[in-house]
């Protein structure tokens, strides 16, 4: 394929942002249209359960980049248009404004939609965390001594717990592992998180599902469990995971499988790459077909695809890594560690709040995690990096 003039960017969060930047960087100088189907600008999501539903940043600090320097980029910015659907054959994508707009090449970069319960939509009180406006609306309902129970126990209910607790809020928080993060974390780490949240003033209600919400006069007023108990509740926040944005993709001519599912080269047809959360791409290393969820994955892969758009030829490759910030503790996971893992500290303690362990599988490092230790956690991924073939000869 030649290089593209014209290049649509459908997403316009971390990684249709870092493309677009990435694009520009390498030379291209052509059109460039970025259709986001926010209102806001650019902006940075992990501070959203965290520094901005706390209130101590003002939700412009979580602005990307300023309205000057996107500018400077010199693309078609589309805020608040939808899309809603993808000819890949053409590479036309359609817009809910009734916008037509046909590419060179097509980065679908559109994140993950949020799961709910069912019974959930339209009842005051209920909340779902994944963009700025969902931040606000459920800011304002962490008032000091309401009742919040948060609904999953994976990272993004751990960190609302967190955040909430420190408000003054009634924090309970529900899901089905045994310790906050265990499929993250494993047994060992997990229960050191979850000590810590109830250290903080977090009640634990673990090992349960949930079975549905109470209503009482259009507002939650409990969460029901499978064991038929209710925990009482003024606010519920529904944090079991999202699924990838691809129902606007439905006959487009693409696969869809957990993702849009792309080769190790980010591509998922002609001229159509995708990144992010969106993106399951092969692990030529790992030997299998992966999507990751995190931030610091969606700008390396957009940084690749721009690579790529423009004529590079190279394999998507990273160790999978992601970060969670709660109370006092920074911890920092490079590869992907289960719970049936081999755990061992190698460096500091869990007595002194500061540590690095390994998870082997096997007797192979698997993955590296750091508590309060980033730059030990940093030296230490080196474990994971895949080891140099020699020349021949």
């Amino acid at each position: 394929m030649s290089v593209p003039g014209h290049v649509v960017i459908v997403g316009a969060s971390a990684g249709g942002l870092t493309t677009l930047e990435a694009l520009r960087r390498l030379g291209h100088d052509g059109a460039v249209t970025v259709i986001g189907d926010e209102i806001h600008p650019p902006y940075d999501r992990p501070p959203l359960s965290k520094q901005v539903l706390s209130g101590a940043w003002h939700p412009d600090r979580a602005a990307l980049r300023t309205a000057e320097a996107i500018g400077l980029l010199g693309a078609d910015l589309r805020l608040g248009e939808r899309a809603v659907a993808l000819d890949s054959a053409t590479r036309t994508v359609t817009t809910s404004g009734g916008m037509s707009v046909r590419g060179d090449a097509i980065v679908i970069a559109t994140g993950a939609t949020p799961r709910r319960l069912p019974g959930s939509e339209g009842v005051a009180g209920v909340h779902v965390l994944r963009g700025l406006d969902d931040t606000l609306r459920l800011r304002e309902d962490l008032e000091p001594g309401r009742r919040l129970v948060v609904v999953g126990d994976g990272v993004l209910g751990s960190e609302i717990a967190a955040t909430a607790v420190g408000l003054g809020v009634d924090t309970t928080l529900v899901g089905p592992q045994a310790a906050p993060m265990r499929l993250q974390l494993g047994d060992e780490v997990s229960a050191l998180l979850g000590q810590l949240h109830t250290d903080q003033g977090v009640r634990l209600r673990l090992g349960t599902a949930v079975d549905g919400l109470v209503v009482s006069e259009g507002r939650a007023s409990g969460v029901r469990l499978t064991t038929g108990e209710v925990l009482p509740a003024d606010v519920v926040v529904i944090a079991f995971g999202a699924a990838p944005a691809t129902d606007w993709l439905a006959g487009s001519g693409l696969y869809l499988d957990n993702g849009v599912v792309c080769d190790s080269r980010c591509l998922a047809a002609d001229g159509v790459w995708a990144v992010g959360d969106v993106a399951r791409f092969h692990h030529e290393h790992l030997r299998r077909s992966i999507r990751l969820e995190n931030r610091t994955n969606a700008t390396e892969q957009a940084m690749l695809v721009a690579a790529n758009i423009l004529g590079a030829d190279r394999a998507y490759t990273p160790v999978p890594y992601f970060w969670t910030d709660q109370f006092h503790v920074k911890i920092q996971v490079y590869g992907t560690p289960t719970p049936e893992m081999r755990f061992g500290v190698v460096d500091g303690s869990p007595e002194s709040g500061r540590f690095v362990g390994v998870y082997h599988l096997g007797d192979r490092p698997a993955a590296v995690l750091g508590w309060n230790m980033p730059k030990q956690a940093r030296q230490h991924r080196q474990l994971l990096l895949p080891v140099p073939v020699p020349p021949k000869g």
